[in-house]
């Protein structure tokens, strides 16, 4: 399953804080960096989003769960849709209703 997480840091949370958070989480082994299919910073910082890939959503608690007292996150399960074939289905969906 594929989730996206958005956070925002709490007021008051420090670069500094986050960059000794991931460090410390990254050598304890719970970011799961293979998991993790994006990692993107909104520009202006303080906020932004990650994909990640799960099988089971408890996995995804793991991940986020260690970073909760300096941010807050919004997760909703989603899914890709690649171009090409989802241009190609609407069309075939649109001729067959005419």
């Amino acid at each position: 399953m594929l989730w996206y997480c958005r956070f925002s840091w709490h007021s008051g949370t420090t670069a500094n804080e986050v960059r000794r958070r991931v460090v410390q989480q990254h050598e304890a082994g719970t970011n799961h960096p293979e998991q993790i299919r994006g990692w993107y910073n909104l520009a202006g910082g303080g906020a932004g989003f990650l994909m990640i890939e799960t099988r089971d959503p408890r996995e995804l608690n793991e991940i986020i769960e260690p970073y909760m007292d300096l941010m807050s996150f919004d997760v909703h399960a989603c899914y890709e849709l690649p171009y090409q074939e989802t241009v190609r289905a609407f069309q075939q969906k649109l001729t067959a209703r005419v």
